[in-house]
């Protein structure tokens, strides 16, 4: 099998050995743009509008300002087209202008005092970033070595569905919960402000993390500086531990300015969030809060983000510059 590993390696097209590539977010140049299509027409950019909430299955989320203009009649499916051209309202869709398109269907629609909050599941994903050679190979790849005890597979389209995902640089946040004097620290790339005062995240609804965060109710979001991107990785596995002391996380000497949390070590922003409502779709919760208060900590930040190694690839082939940060 470790032979077959390795030739499947050989073969499968990718230029970087990790799946997944960490970054600053302001230093990646010429990123591509996410359109929602409409009737093959491009309707709105929803590049900075929609958030990425799950992966199995593959969650969106769009606010009602993305969809007020469309007849809700089309909105049971939408296409989300990926493209690093200039493109512009009610341009007619040339397919050939896309280097990746999602399919999706609405599943739940959600209130959010004066707002409507679109939930959406993947159907299908295309993408170009590798030839349908590598692809394969990539597949094949996933199919025999991804099925482990512990792991969550990812079917042959989910996985195309998850690499289009992460082909927009995603943030790395650290969420803080206390209990009784006890903390947990642990991060997410599941997750973004939805409008002006609700924020969203997603968490593996069988995680202590996520039971922790639903009997918290109010917790702290962190986004971090890119020189951090190590010490974030380690905490993943803080998702399934219970809490523990201060003194085991890397928190500054700062505290946020109402529920009085612990920052992180090279926090750049942070939120305070309060829990009003949350439901469970496939193995995700997804949490919705309220947002208590914000604060910039630093200035010129270097926001940590990661993309997949797929786009990253195509980034490559097409002499694109990319400050990865390989761990």
């Amino acid at each position: 099998m470790k032979l077959v590993n390795k030739i499947l390696n050989k073969l499968n097209g990718l230029y970087y050995p990790q799946e997944y590539l960490c970054l600053a977010k302001e230093s990646l140049q010429d990123t591509l743009c996410a359109w929602l299509v409409c009737k093959d027409q491009l309707t709105k950019d929803v590049t900075k509008l929609h958030l990425f909430v799950g992966y199995s299955p593959l969650i969106f989320t769009l606010p009602s300002s993305c969809l007020k203009e469309i007849d809700q009649d089309q909105l049971t499916i939408i296409d989300i087209l990926f493209t690093n051209k200039l493109l512009h309202p009610n341009e007619t869709l040339a397919r050939k202008d896309a280097i990746a398109v999602l399919r999706l269907k609405k599943i739940k629609q959600q209130i959010a005092d004066s707002d409507t909050i679109s939930y959406f599941e993947g159907i299908e994903g295309k993408h170009r970033f590798l030839s349908h050679f590598h692809q394969w190979i990539i597949g094949l790849n996933n199919r025999l070595n991804n099925k482990k005890a512990g792991n969550i597979f990812l079917h042959d389209n989910l996985y195309k569905q998850v690499q289009i995902a992460y082909s927009i640089p995603r943030n790395i946040s650290l969420i803080t919960v206390r209990e009784n004097g006890g903390y947990n620290v642990f991060p997410t790339d599941l997750h973004g402000q939805i409008d002006n005062q609700h924020y969203i995240i997603s968490l593996r609804h069988d995680g202590k993390a996520c039971q922790q965060v639903s009997q918290a109710r109010k917790i702290l979001i962190t986004q971090i500086h890119s020189q951090f991107f190590k010490t974030a990785y380690a905490l993943g596995k803080n998702h399934m531990r219970d809490y523990r002391e201060k003194e085991n996380f890397p928190f500054s000497s700062s505290i946020s300015a109402n529920l009085q949390l612990p920052l992180p070590e090279s926090a750049i922003f942070y939120r305070e969030l309060e829990l009003t409502d949350s439901f469970i779709h496939g193995i995700h919760r997804l949490f919705l809060f309220r947002i208590l208060s914000w604060q910039q900590v630093q200035q010129n930040p270097s926001t940590l983000a990661h993309i997949h190694n797929v786009y990253a690839t195509w980034r490559h082939n097409n002499k694109m510059t990319g400050n990865y940060l390989l761990r």
